[in-house]
């Protein structure tokens, strides 16, 4: 089935052991997700690659007679266009030292991500939903300014997916609102470590 679009993206810490949600001031918002909303822009792309491992062929009897495939390993490279600064550095694992400085702190933070797409006719969202996984940023590109145009640096970073409880060890779960048993908590309870989706929030 064909998609279009990036609709959204939302963003949540969860505690590495547990993979439940953080909330408050140790999270990235009082409930602990964060939509990457037209505030910050939105998001660019969100690029998913390594689903599914290499294949491998079996020959036998001069054929070839079964094909293992190996396990997948999801990373998502994103282009967010206008990060909130304080965000970006909790995701990466900089701590603030209440100074205005922010420093690594040595240890990666696990982010849960449930990115949104639609169906050609948009009337239905497919998700993609990751509940464990690690940010990089391994470039920043800073370039002047000229006489005639800004130079414009969108925040580019990589998410590595990880084995998530909730799936099964398995790193990604898909969900499709067109289908008749789609549970919209179930799905945020699930990619978010045991959130609690209000009921007047939307899709």
């Amino acid at each position: 089935m064909a998609i279009v679009g990036l609709k959204l993206v939302k963003l949540a810490l969860v505690d590495p052991k547990t993979q439940q949600i953080i909330k408050g001031v140790e999270g990235l918002s009082t409930d602990g997700v964060i939509e990457i909303d037209s505030k910050m822009l939105g998001t660019r792309t969100a690029n998913i690659s390594s689903l599914e491992g290499q294949a491998t062929k079996v020959p036998g009897n001069n054929e070839v007679q079964d094909v293992m495939i190996g396990p997948g390993s999801p990373t998502v490279a994103f282009e967010f266009n206008n990060l909130d600064f304080d965000i970006k550095q909790k995701i990466l694992g900089f701590k603030s030292d209440k100074k205005g400085g922010y420093v690594y702190q040595g240890e990666k933070p696990h982010v849960a991500v449930l990115i949104e797409s639609q169906t050609l006719d948009r009337k239905n969202s497919v998700y993609f939903g990751f509940a464990n996984g690690i940010f990089q940023e391994s470039t920043q590109n800073v370039a002047t300014d000229t006489d005639t145009a800004q130079t414009r640096q969108n925040d580019h970073l990589t998410y590595n997916a990880l084995s998530a409880t909730e799936f099964g060890g398995e790193p990604i779960k898909k969900y499709f609102t067109g289908s008749s048993t789609f549970d919209k908590a179930n799905m945020y309870k699930e990619v978010f470590g045991g959130y609690t989706l209000a009921t007047s929030t939307a899709v």
